[in-house]
C-alpha cells in the first residue's frame, strides 16, 4: 500500500493582495509542480487535515478533530459556496477505525468548511468538487488546544485506516506556516464578539463582507510594517520542514503549545494538519519529499509553504 502527500499553506489574501511579479511567479510555478505531482499519482480519494477559522465550529461544542461524513464550504473570500462531493462511506469507515485505534474523534453530518478546506481544493484540483474527499477537522485556533502530539497520533490513525481502503489514497495537510492573523480570541473578547465566537451564527453576505474587509485592511498594515503583529519567521519555518521531511516527527511531541505561540505566532498552530498529513504517509513506510517550496510573504501573512511527498519504494 502506498500514500501520497500535498501540503500548503493557505490564505485568504491571494488574489487580493500582490506580492510582487517574482513572488508571484515562483508561488505559481511551486503549485503547477504541485499539480502535475498530483496528475502523476491520479488519487482516487484525498484525505484533506484542515482548520477552521470560526466559520464552520465555535465555542458552543468545540471538537478537537471532527471526519465529515458531509462537508459544504461557506464560501468566505469569494472562494466556491456549496457542497463538497464527501465520500461518506470512507469517511465513516475512517472515524470507525481512528475510535477503534484509541482517538476520541467527533463525526459530523453536516460540516461546514472554510477557505482552509475549500482553497487548496480550487488551486490543486481546479474546483472544490472535482475528487472525492474526505475532510479532517483539526482545532488549530480556538484555545484550550490539546498537545500536539494528538496531531500526529490522529494522523497515523487516518492513515493506517486509509491503508485499508485499498485506494489510492492523497492525504493533504492545509495551514500554517509561523503567521499571526487578527483572529479573534475568546479570553477578553468584547460581548458582542464573544457571542458571535460561542453561538457561531452564520454572517449575513454584508457582515461576513466588512470582516472580511477589515482583515484585508489589517494585513495590508503587516505589509507596511505599520503594525504589532507578530513578524514572520522563516528560520521556523524552514527548521519545522526539514523536521516534517525527516520522518521524526515524534521530536514535536515534547514541544509545549506556546512554543509554537512565541516563535511563530498564534496561527502557527495550524502546522497541526502537517504533522498530521506527514503522519498518515508515514504509516505506509518510509517516505520521500519530492517538491519542496518555501516563500516568506508578509502581503499574505504567510510564510508560504507547499510540499509534495510519497511513499519511498522498497
Amino acid at each position: 500500500m502506498t500514500l501520497a502527500l500535498c501540503t500548503t499553506s493557505h490564505t485568504p489574501l491571494m488574489g487580493k493582495a500582490e506580492p510582487g511579479a517574482d513572488v508571484s511567479a515562483r508561488v505559481a510555478a511551486a503549485f503547477d509542480e504541485a499539480r502535475a505531482f498530483i496528475r502523476d499519482y491520479d488519487p482516487e480519494l484525498v484525505v484533506l487535515f484542515g482548520p477552521d477559522h470560526y466559520n464552520g465550529f465555535f465555542y458552543e461544542v468545540m471538537p478537537p478533530f471532527c471526519i465529515a461524513a458531509d462537508a459544504e464550504s461557506v464560501g468566505d473570500y469569494g472562494l466556491p459556496k456549496g457542497p463538497l462531493p464527501v465520500d461518506a462511506e470512507a469517511a465513516r469507515h475512517i472515524a470507525a477505525q481512528v475510535l477503534a485505534d484509541g482517538l476520541d474523534i467527533a463525526v459530523s453530518e453536516r460540516m461546514q468548511v472554510d477557505h482552509g478546506f475549500s482553497q487548496p481544493l480550487q488551486l490543486l484540483f481546479g474546483a472544490i468538487d472535482a475528487v472525492p474527499v474526505v475532510p479532517v477537522f483539526l482545532n488549530c485556533v480556538a484555545e484550550p488546544l490539546g498537545p500536539v502530539a494528538r496531531a500526529r497520533l490522529l494522523g497515523a490513525a487516518v492513515g493506517r485506516a486509509a491503508a485499508t481502503l485499498d485506494r489510492r489514497v492523497l492525504v493533504m495537510g492545509s495551514g500554517g506556516l509561523s503567521h499571526d492573523p487578527p483572529v479573534p480570541q475568546l479570553r477578553g473578547a468584547a460581548p458582542e464578539v464573544s457571542e458571535r465566537l460561542i453561538s457561531g451564527r452564520n454572517p449575513t453576505p454584508e457582515e461576513r463582507a466588512v470582516r472580511e474587509a477589515r482583515v484585508v485592511g489589517a494585513i495590508a498594515a503587516f505589509a507596511a510594517g505599520e503594525s504589532d503583529l507578530m513578524p514572520l519567521n522563516p528560520q521556523w519555518d524552514a527548521e519545522l520542514m526539514a523536521l516534517l521531511a525527516s520522518g521524526d516527527l515524534e521530536r514535536l511531541d515534547s514541544r509545549p503549545n506556546d512554543w509554537f505561540v512565541e516563535h511563530a505566532g498564534h496561527s502557527s498552530h495550524e502546522v497541526r494538519t502537517w504533522i498530521a498529513a506527514y503522519a498518515a504517509l508515514g504509516t505506509a513506510g518510509e517516505y520521500r519529499v519530492e517538491t519542496s517550496f518555501y516563500e516568506a510573504i508578509p502581503e499574505w501573512i504567510a510564510g508560504f509553504g507547499l510540499t509534495t511527498a510519497r511513499t519511498a519504494p522498497a
